[in-house]
């Protein structure tokens, strides 16, 4: 899970996994499997970071090795 930013200001937790596509409108509309999406103030580069982090606590891999 992931937290993003809400144009509002306001925070939402995603589920990363369910994550289906990103699209730049020019901020990032996050698409869902379920059809849902949201708009949020992170690039599509700060997304995919925080994914990367997320999945590394969870599988316990380390970027240096």
């Amino acid at each position: 899970m992931i937290f993003l930013t809400k144009l509002n200001g306001e925070q939402i937790l995603i589920n990363s996994l369910q994550i289906e596509s990103i699209d730049l409108i020019p901020e990032a509309k996050v698409i869902m499997m379920n059809g849902r999406f949201y708009i949020v103030k992170e690039s599509a580069e700060e997304i995919i970071q925080k994914t990367i982090e997320y999945n590394g606590k969870i599988h316990c891999y380390r970027e240096d090795r």
